[in-house]
């Protein structure tokens, strides 16, 4: 019994250490915690196992834009307070004349904020090309690149699927992104949104072109469901749906990626996925899905 307990308790000390040194953080997008207030948010990040916040500074966010200078530090204050970190803000930046774009960043680089997350660059239905309308898109990211240069902040550009989303195909966001420093504006690499738009291998070949230009990424698994109106996409409990972590996983590590990693809950939470500040289910139930994402995520991550 004593060397067995010797062993255990060897086994789990090395495993500790091991999650003690491991360079990567999981850290959770606050949106499916909307119900609860700053505190009451980090404390059960905390609790779930997260190293960290994504916090959503938007509107009908945790902060609202219009009140970061106010309310960002007292939001951090309470992160930190619950032993999490602040790893980064999800804002609604899209360029430097975004409402309230420079008071938000100036408040989150005075921080110590390194990473935000912008996008909603879409094609418009006007005649012009997409290489045109791209064209058109690259002073506001030069724009953006100079303040970030300026402020000290890395802008991580999400992605999403969908018809007219620029970076659904990730061909044309590298094209906006190629010519600058991706420590000022860079991919947030969505696996979840990426393998909607290219599961059978697109998926391989637009990670490795980002791979040079992400300083975020975004997890949540789907499957593709057949309903009523056509097949669409159904976002599901990690490891219930198609997206390959441990494949993109061994490709972001052979990367060298070490920005922060954030855990998407999309799919049915009672209100809790889409961002709701009241809930139809039990709080404990949300934590619990949460909880189990997470440890499915960690142990694909190895």
């Amino acid at each position: 019994m004593n060397t067995s307990r010797r062993q255990f308790l060897a086994a789990a000390l090395a495993s500790s250490q091991a999650q003690a040194a491991s360079p990567y953080e999981f850290s959770v997008f606050s949106k499916h915690l909307h119900f609860l207030s700053w505190s009451e948010m980090a404390a059960a990040a905390k609790e779930i196992g997260f190293d960290g916040i994504d916090l959503t500074v938007r509107k009908a966010g945790h902060v609202l834009p219009e009140r970061a200078a106010e309310d960002l530090p007292k939001a951090k204050e309470a992160i930190e307070r619950a032993g999490l970190k602040l790893t980064m803000i999800t804002s609604d930046v899209v360029d430097v004349t975004s409402p309230f774009a420079v008071a938000v960043l100036r408040t989150a680089a005075k921080l110590g904020v390194k990473y935000y997350r912008w996008g909603g660059f879409r094609y418009q239905e006007n005649g012009k090309s997409p290489t045109d309308q791209l064209a058109e898109l690259r002073p506001k990211v030069k724009e953006l690149a100079a303040l970030n240069r300026e402020l000290g902040l890395c802008a991580m550009y999400h992605t999403h699927s969908g018809l007219n989303q620029i970076g659904a195909s990730m061909w044309d966001l590298w094209m906006l992104l190629k010519d600058h420093d991706p420590a000022q504006v860079s991919f947030n690499y969505d696996i979840g949104h990426a393998t909607v738009e290219g599961g059978l291998g697109g998926w391989v070949h637009s990670a490795r072109l980002a791979a040079p230009f992400t300083r975020g990424v975004a997890l949540k698994d789907f499957r593709w469901e057949k309903g009523l109106k056509g097949w669409r996409v159904q976002w599901c409990p990690i490891g219930d749906g198609m997206v390959q972590f441990d494949k993109y996983f061994q490709m972001m590590k052979a990367s060298g990626f070490r920005g922060p990693l954030q855990v998407h809950y999309e799919y049915d939470l009672g209100g809790a996925d889409k961002g709701l500040t009241k809930i139809t289910i039990e709080s404990m139930r949300v934590f619990a899905a949460m909880r189990k994402d997470l440890v499915a995520l960690k142990s694909l991550l190895g």
